[in-house]
């Protein structure tokens, strides 16, 4: 079985080649050792079947960042290379197109994005082309699929170039230049609509305000799909559900198994929020209250990447980003913590360093309150006025760029640039998109919801052998003393551990002043996430980090709650 490895610059169009000739059969996983995604599929020419791999995509064989890394190493197993060239852009995909073949590895160029060629005024001489690189060079068009059959039909026409020889990075911007004064030809036309909405939403001035829009409209359309999916199909399956733990609970009887499984038993009847128990609460909450989510965001997720408009949020937000020690794409980790910290803080492991990825996960976690809770701090504050509400997201804000700022002095660690090139603005293919929305599925119920799942039984044990009560006991002087608030409120606290929006909603009988209200709703974001997104973050940072980041948390709530004590309460 020969290994193709499909090559080729972000933004090319690679996902949806490869998704072009692998169908279905396909596993998304992190290359060994990395955090770095990668996919891989099978495809049959004939009677004889290929692996086809879809490498990170690189814009050089020498890499900058861990993805072209791991490009290279998948290059030098392959048996043949497709390497997928933008048509648009060809001068700069060239560059490692003439690295790969000097390699000496049997090439076929695939010149994807034919038709978005054609209507930019672009024309490739495609027989010079492939006279000048040596290799068989076949115009595609992945989203419609023209082109695929010719492309499968001269899979076994690659071949090593033999014109193309080692030369150095001058001498290849040379080779370059005469390829292109040889083959292409630019002729003028006027802009289009896509045109002045590509330009638009990158300039800062319509950039940003154009990014609220599309954000606040995403985040929309992931509630919406979110809470449909968990009232017509999760919370339906659950109620067919309850009868059959009611009979486990009843069968077990009174006792520690009882309360371990099923849990505390809510006037009577299993309450899939409060219960607590391993088949209630531990099944409930990363498949009836995450999974919806995850659906929801990584459908949307899937079309952002695919239309083109990530690149653009990611360049609009960048010298922001690198503020934090991070770059652009720090913004999309954020963008799905909005909606659920869980996915946001999968998606860090987009970020290239260790070091990107620990102040990612760790500004996530104590300062973008998921959806759910803010729903609830609308709901609790809202009576009391608008003004209240803006306190907590105005504090959250603050917390989010000081200790941005903060941890990007104290982390050692490099933060690369972003290296970015911004792809004509594309219209999503449905099977693309529903492929990998799968795929990211499939990871996080094989990955994720096993972590989920440990960090419930984990605080239920706590609470079966009193663990937080104990717990709770101790921290109220702090509670009290230094944020001003009710020592009822450190049950809440304790219990916003397992449920942020449920502990927001223990709040409201305590009697506290609206002032009050906002300590309190600002502390359950920042001082620990929820028991899901801390076991994600404990999977994704490993013990030594995790520890880090708590220690981060723990001095973090202290010093906010205490001020805010002050500034908000004056005493």
């Amino acid at each position: 079985m020969k290994k193709i490895v499909l090559m080729g610059n972000p933004n090319v169009g690679k996902s949806v080649v490869f998704s072009r000739l692998t169908g279905a059969n396909v596993i998304a996983s992190n290359y060994p050792g990395t955090t770095v995604d990668f996919s891989k599929g099978k495809m049959c020419l004939g009677k004889e079947g290929h692996e086809i791999i879809d490498a990170p995509g690189t814009y050089s064989l020498e890499p900058s960042n861990k993805a072209e890394e791991v490009a290279l190493e998948m290059f030098d197993q392959a048996d043949l290379i497709i390497n997928v060239v933008d048509a648009t852009n060809l001068e700069r995909n060239l560059y490692l197109t003439l690295q790969i073949l000097e390699q000496k590895k049997p090439v076929l160029l695939a010149l994807n994005m034919w038709d978005e060629a054609r209507h930019t005024g672009i024309s490739i001489d495609l027989k010079k082309l492939e006279h000048d690189l040596q290799i068989p060079v076949v115009p595609t068009v992945a989203l419609s699929g023209e082109g695929f059959s010719d492309l499968i039909h001269r899979i076994d026409e690659a071949r090593s170039s033999e014109t193309i020889e080692p030369m150095s990075e001058s001498d290849r911007w040379i080779k370059i230049g005469e390829i292109i004064r040889n083959v292409q030809q630019v002729t003028h036309r006027h802009h289009t609509l896509r045109d002045w909405i590509s330009e638009a939403s990158i300039r800062p001035l319509t950039g940003f305000p154009i990014a609220v829009a599309v954000i606040f409209a995403a985040l929309w359309l992931v509630s919406f799909i979110g809470e449909t999916l968990i009232t017509y199909i999760f919370d339906p399956l659950f109620d067919l559900y309850t009868p059959i733990a009611m009979s486990i609970s009843t069968w077990l009887g009174p006792g520690f198994l009882q309360e371990l499984l099923i849990g505390n038993l809510i006037d009577g009847q299993i309450d899939y929020l409060q219960s607590m128990g391993l088949l209630t609460t531990g099944i409930y909450v990363p498949f009836a209250m995450v999974l919806p989510y995850i659906i929801a965001f990584y459908s949307v997720l899937a079309v952002f990447e695919d239309s083109g408009y990530l690149p653009r949020l990611a360049t609009l937000t960048d010298t922001i980003f690198h503020r934090f020690g991070m770059h652009g794409f720090g913004i999309i980790p954020v963008f799905l913590s909005l909606g659920c910290n869980v996915p946001g803080i999968l998606a860090a492991r987009s970020l290239e360093t260790k070091k990107q990825r620990f102040i990612a996960s760790t500004l996530l976690a104590i300062s973008v309150p998921c959806m759910a809770k803010n729903a609830m701090v609308f709901g609790i504050l809202g009576p009391y006025g608008i003004g209240y509400i803006i306190l907590v997201f105005a504090t959250l804000f603050i917390v989010f760029v000081s200790s941005g700022l903060i941890l990007n002095r104290l982390m050692k660690g490099d933060s690369p640039e972003i290296c970015l090139e911004i792809p004509p603005y594309r219209k999503p293919d449905t099977a693309t998109v529903l492929k990998k929305t799968w795929m990211r599925i499939r990871w996080f119920l094989q990955e994720a919801i096993p972590f989920l799942f440990l960090g419930v039984l984990l605080i239920n044990l706590l609470y079966t052998f009193g663990f937080v009560e104990w717990l709770g006991g101790i921290f109220a002087p702090i509670i009290q003393g230094w944020f001003g608030l009710p020592k009822e409120a450190t049950t809440a606290l304790m219990v916003g551990f397992l449920r942020k929006d449920l502990a927001v909603g223990m709040l409201l009988p305590l009697g506290m002043s609206p002032m009050q209200l906002v300590i309190a709703t600002t502390l359950l974001t920042v001082y620990f996430p929820c028991v899901g997104t801390f076991a994600v973050m404990f999977k994704e940072l490993g013990i030594r980090d995790m520890i880090k980041a708590t220690a981060f948390m723990a001095v973090t709530a202290f010093v906010v709650g205490g001020v805010m004590r002050l500034v908000l309460l004056g005493i």
